[in-house]
C-alpha cells in the first residue's frame, strides 16, 4: 500500500471512528433515549437523520477534496519543486486543524440544517408530536456533538498525519538535500490544545445530561420549569469554572517545562553552553531535562575540542609560515600577542579578540605563495622583488577563500588583506586610508611594524624598543591610526620598556655583587 493510499484510508477510518462515537452514539443516544414519543415516530425521525448524515457526508467529502488537492499533487507528478514540497508539507500539518473547520462547518451545517429543516416540516404536518422549542435544544445538542467529534478526529489526525510527514521530508532530503521543517512555527498552541480539550471533557456530559433532563421531564411546566434549569445553570456555571481551572492549571503545568527549554535552546543556538536547565520537575520532563543537560554537556565538551583544534590549527599555519624563514621565526606569534594587546587597551569584545588573535597569526599566510629567492633573499630587494612582496595580502586572502566552510574564515579576510594598507593612502594592496581600513588591519598593521622593527634580519639587526617607539610616534595619523599608535607606544612604554630597564639594573647589580 502506498503512502497516500494509507493516508487517505487512516483519514476515513478516523472519520468513521469519530462520527459513530459522536454522531451515531452520543447523538442518536441522546434523541432516542430522551424522547417519549410512539415508535413510529422514532423511525421517521431516523429517517431525518439518515437523510441529513447523507447531505453531510457529501459536503464533507467536497471540502476533504480541495484539501487534498497539494497532496495529491505529489503522487500525480514525476518531479516537483521544493516550493510544491514545502507547500504539501504544511498541507499536511495542518489537516487536523483542516478537520475541525470541516467538522463545525459542512459536518456540522450540513447535518443540522437539514435536520432541523425536516423536523420543522414532519412537526407541522403532525408526523412527530414533539414540541418545536425541541429545535433548539438539538442546536444545541448538535454543537456540542460537533465539540466532541472535532475534539477526537483532531488527534487522532495527528497520529495519521505522521508517515505522510515523514515521507516529504525524506523527498526533500533525497532530491534537493533539505531537511524541511516548519522552522519553529506554530500551528497550534499546547495551551489552547489542553484548554479546549479538558474544557470539553469536563463540560460536556453536563450540557448533555441537562439537556436530556429537560427533555426527559418534558411534564414540567411554569415554575417547574424555571426551578429545573435554575438548578441546572449552577450547576453548569460551576462545571464550567471548575474545568476552565482545571484547563487553565493543566496547560501552565505543561507549558512552563516547555517555556524554559525553548528558552534555552534560544541561547545553545547562539553558542551559550553554560546555562542548565532546573531539573524541577517530578513527570516525564524530569526525563526530558536530564537529557537535554547531558545534551548540554556533550556540546560544550565538543565545542571546547573543536575550539582548541582550531586554534592548534591557526598555530600551525602559522608555525609552517615562520619556518620558510629561520630569521623571522615567531613572527606571527608575537604580531598576534601585540594585536591582542592593542585590541583590549581599545576595548575590543571577547569574540572580536579572538577574530583577532586568528587574522594576526595568519596576516602574511600569503608569503607561502612567494618563491624563496625573493622572500629569503638577505640583500635589499629590487623593486619587481618588492612588487612580488607586495602581493602577499591578496595571496593570503585567496588562499583563506579556498578554506571550507568559507564562513569560518569570512571574518579574517578583511584584515589579511589590509594589514599593510597605510592611513595616509599610501599603503597596499588597495590604498585604502583612514577608517575606511578595516579595523582588523589597523591594528596588525601597528603590530606588524612594530616586531619588524624590533627583529633581527640577515641583514640588519634589529632596533630598539625606544627607536621602534620614536619611529611609531613620529608615523602616528600617517602611515598608522593615531588613536591605536598611541594607545600601544603607551602600553610599551610602560611595560616591555620598564621591564627591560629592571632587568637591566638587576644584571648590573648581580655583575657588582660578583665583583
Amino acid at each position: 500500500m502506498s503512502v497516500y493510499s494509507k493516508f487517505i484510508r487512516d483519514l476515513f477510518l478516523n472519520y468513521i471512528l469519530g462520527s459513530t462515537i459522536a454522531v451515531l452514539g452520543v447523538g442518536s443516544l441522546f434523541i432516542f433515549s430522551s424522547l417519549q414519543i410512539p415508535s413510529v415516530e422514532i423511525w421517521r425521525l431516523a429517517g431525518i437523520l439518515f437523510s441529513s448524515l447523507l447531505i453531510m457526508v457529501t459536503c464533507e467529502l467536497l471540502i476533504l477534496y480541495r484539501h487534498l488537492t497539494p497532496i495529491r499533487a505529489l503522487f500525480q507528478k514525476e518531479h516537483h519543486t521544493l516550493e510544491e514540497l514545502q507547500a504539501s508539507y504544511l498541507q499536511v500539518h495542518r489537516f487536523p486543524l483542516l478537520a475541525v473547520k470541516r467538522i463545525f462547518g459542512p459536518h456540522l451545517l450540513g447535518l443540522s440544517v437539514p435536520a432541523m429543516s425536516l423536523a420543522y416540516i414532519f412537526i407541522r404536518l403532525e408526523w412527530i408530536s414533539i414540541p418545536y422549542y425541541y429545535m433548539g435544544l438539538a442546536a444545541v445538542g448538535a454543537l456540542l456533538v460537533a465539540s466532541l467529534h472535532a475534539m477526537i478526529e483532531f488527534f487522532l489526525n495527528v497520529q495519521a498525519i505522521r508517515p505522510m510527514l515523514s515521507y516529504i521530508h525524506r523527498m526533500a532530503e533525497d532530491k534537493f538535500d533539505v531537511a524541511i521543517s516548519l522552522d519553529g512555527r506554530v500551528l497550534v498552541s499546547i495551551q489552547k490544545k489542553f484548554q479546549l480539550s479538558a474544557f470539553l471533557i469536563g463540560t460536556f456530559p453536563m450540557f448533555l445530561f441537562a439537556l436530556a433532563g429537560q427533555i426527559r421531564l418534558n411534564n414540567l411546566s411554569g415554575e417547574n420549569s424555571m426551578e429545573y434549569w435554575k438548578w441546572a445553570a449552577i450547576i453548569l456555571v460551576t462545571g464550567i469554572a471548575f474545568s476552565s481551572l482545571g484547563a487553565w492549571l493543566l496547560s501552565r503545568d505543561i507549558q512552563t517545562p516547555i517555556r524554559t527549554l525553548y528558552e534555552l535552546m534560544g541561547g545553545v543556538q547562539e553558542g551559550n553552553f553554560t546555562k542548565r536547565a532546573p531539573d524541577l520537575y517530578s513527570d516525564e520532563f524530569s526525563k526530558l531535562v536530564s537529557g537535554f543537560n547531558h545534551m548540554l554537556e556533550g556540546l560544550k565538551t565538543r565545542e571546547k575540542l573543536n575550539g582548541q583544534l582550531l586554534q592548534s590549527y591557526f598555530t600551525t599555519l602559522a608555525a609552517a609560515l615562520d619556518a620558510r624563514d629561520t630569521y623571522t621565526a615567531g613572527h606571527s606569534e608575537r604580531v598576534a600577542r601585540y594585536s591582542v594587546q592593542i585590541g583590549m587597551l581599545a576595548g575590543m569584545n571577547r569574540v572580536d579578540l579572538d577574530i583577532l588573535q586568528k587574522t594576526a597569526l595568519l596576516h602574511d599566510i600569503g608569503k607561502i605563495g612567494v618563491r624563496d629567492a625573493v622572500l629569503l633573499k638577505e640583500g635589499k630587494l629590487t623593486d619587481e622583488e618588492f612588487d612580488v612582496i607586495k602581493l602577499h595580502p591578496v595571496l593570503g586572502e585567496k588562499i583563506l577563500l579556498q578554506i571550507e566552510p568559507a564562513e569560518a574564515m569570512a571574518d579574517l579576510l578583511p584584515g589579511v588583506r589590509s594589514h599593510h594598507e597605510q592611513y595616509n593612502g599610501r599603503g597596499y594592496p588597495d590604498g585604502l586610508s583612514g577608517e575606511n581600513i578595516p579595523y582588523m588591519g589597523r591594528v596588525i598593521a601597528i603590530a606588524d611594524a612594530f616586531d619588524a622593527m624590533t627583529s633581527d634580519r640577515p641583514y640588519r639587526k634589529g632596533m630598539s624598543m625606544e627607536k621602534a617607539i620614536s619611529i611609531l610616534e613620529s608615523g602616528k595619523g600617517e602611515q598608522w591610526d593615531p588613536l591605536l599608535t598611541g594607545l600601544f607606544v603607551e602600553w610599551v612604554k610602560t611595560n616591555l620598556i620598564m621591564e627591560l630597564d629592571r632587568g637591566q639594573d638587576e644584571l648590573d647589580l648581580g655583575k657588582k655583587e660578583l665583583a
